[in-house]
């Protein structure tokens, strides 16, 4: 299996284990950005386009753009708005300008109101238009003239000396004047033409007649981010925060999950793997409280990090391992064979894969089941047993936490003789409890921490 499967395996297990907690953190997402959308009002944003005639560059349409959202212009725009408490510097974040295919240049202007924001557009529109009229009338207009001014009066000059020259060419009709005025006038309307393409060719003629296209369409919608985005966006950012978070801690899981890694952590020899239905009455029985019926609404009773449980066949083989366990037992041990079942705390599981092994202990040996605290691991002194049996879950605890349970055995005088791993297992429903048979074992007692029993 790829890994990109066993990470689709991974995300579907969670949605389905962690479907409640998923929905609660995603209506929490959306509450928070419904709470974003009440501290922001709506706002519009209206757009006026400016035509500039030419040809223009990029850069020079660049330059433009950013002329038009100048604090010159901007200023101009609040002073002939007249807007109560509102300045230059505050427009300055509310209008925007970008240049569009055409050599049109796009002006935006943003607003609490429809209305306001069309006015802000329309007159930053024609304020830049204004600004750059000035700019290029103060400037290149200015040059520009005065050199065609000159070169008129010198083709004037040039038109009135061709005249003279043609006049005072032979009157006559010989063959070289008529060659001589023919000359002349060719002159005349070459320089006619070459000022005339020099006026068309001016950049000062043909870029300075910016064009405001039109009054800016009034917006009908809010300017982006609405309301319904914001509560769609943390939504999803929560849901996708909730999933990661799943993910990483996933990732981080210590927790050994094959018996090999239990049993070298424990440093004892695997005597065999139960099986544990599903159905866990008992776990619901031991919690209680509000922070345990919350778990249980939101799912985080059950572990999403496990893989699915795997049928289990009927009662006489999930019977027949712990027989086999205690046979094993039995063949280790010397008489009298006495030991202390060790469980951690919490360990649904185990506790009930223990109780099941001392009830299957018919022929010894004898078992007393004790729990242990995995933070500070205590376990009751060596009095008549002769040694300890561990049972606990694959994928519930760590190696240093077995290694402190171990440690905690050595201490108290016990050897651990064994481990045994409990395993939960789907059941098959194929009869009820009326039709039970007669030869089956009786449900065990609870023990407490300090608690045993015998079979």
């Amino acid at each position: 299996m790829s890994d990109d499967t066993i990470r689709l395996v991974t995300i579907g297990r969670i949605l389905r284990r962690r479907w409640r907690l998923l929905t609660l953190l995603t209506v929490v997402g959306a509450l928070l950005g419904y709470g974003t959308s009440m501290l922001n009002p709506p706002s519009y944003t209206a757009s006026a386009p400016v035509l500039l005639p030419g040809q223009w560059e990029e850069r020079e349409l660049l330059t433009q753009a950013q002329i038009a959202t100048s604090s010159a212009v901007v200023d101009r725009t609040a002073a002939a708005l007249g807007w109560k408490g509102v300045k230059g510097s505050d427009l300055r974040g509310r209008v925007s300008a970008k240049a569009a295919d055409g050599n049109i240049i796009k002006i935006s202007g943003t607003a609490d109101t429809p209305e306001r924001a069309q006015r802000l557009s329309d007159q930053l529109a024609k304020e830049f238009v204004t600004f750059a009229a000035r700019i290029s009338g103060s400037n290149a207009d200015t040059d520009a003239a005065t050199n065609s001014e000159a070169l008129r009066q010198k083709v004037a000059e040039a038109s009135r000396r061709i005249t003279d020259l043609s006049n005072a060419a032979d009157p006559g009709k010989t063959v070289e004047s008529v060659q001589a005025r023919t000359e002349l006038e060719k002159m005349r309307t070459a320089l006619q033409d070459a000022m005339k393409k020099l006026d068309e060719a001016n950049p000062t003629a043909t870029k300075a007649g910016m064009v405001v296209m039109g009054p800016a369409p009034r917006p009908t919608s809010e300017a982006p981010p609405t309301r319904t985005q914001l509560i769609a966006g943390g939504a999803l950012l929560a849901f996708l925060l909730a999933v990661i978070g799943h993910l990483t801690a996933a990732r981080m899981n210590r927790r050994l999950r094959t018996e090999p890694d239990i049993t070298a952590a424990l440093g004892a020899t695997l005597l065999g793997t139960v099986d544990v239905p599903g159905e866990r009455p008992a776990h619901r029985a031991e919690e209680r409280g509000p922070r345990a019926v919350v778990r249980r609404l939101l799912g985080l009773d059950t572990r999403w990090d496990v893989p699915v449980p795997q049928m289990s066949g009927d009662e006489d083989s999930r019977r027949t391992r712990y027989r086999r366990v205690c046979a094993r037992l039995r063949d280790q041990l010397p008489a009298p064979r006495r030991l202390l079942v060790v469980v951690p705390d919490g360990d649904v599981t185990a506790r009930l894969a223990a109780e099941q092994l001392v009830a299957e202990a018919e022929h010894g040996p004898l078992l007393r089941v004790v729990g242990v605290e995995v933070a500070q691991p205590l376990v009751p002194d060596r009095d008549t047993e002769s040694g300890a049996l561990v049972v606990l879950s694959a994928g519930s605890w760590t190696a240093d936490e077995l290694a402190g349970i171990a440690e905690a055995c050595a201490d108290a005088g016990h050897e651990v003789v064994g481990t045994v791993v409990a395993v939960t297992v789907r059941t098959r429903t194929t009869r009820n409890a009326a039709h039970a048979p007669d030869d089956a074992a009786p449900e065990p007692a609870v023990h407490g921490h300090s608690s045993g029993g015998s079979a």
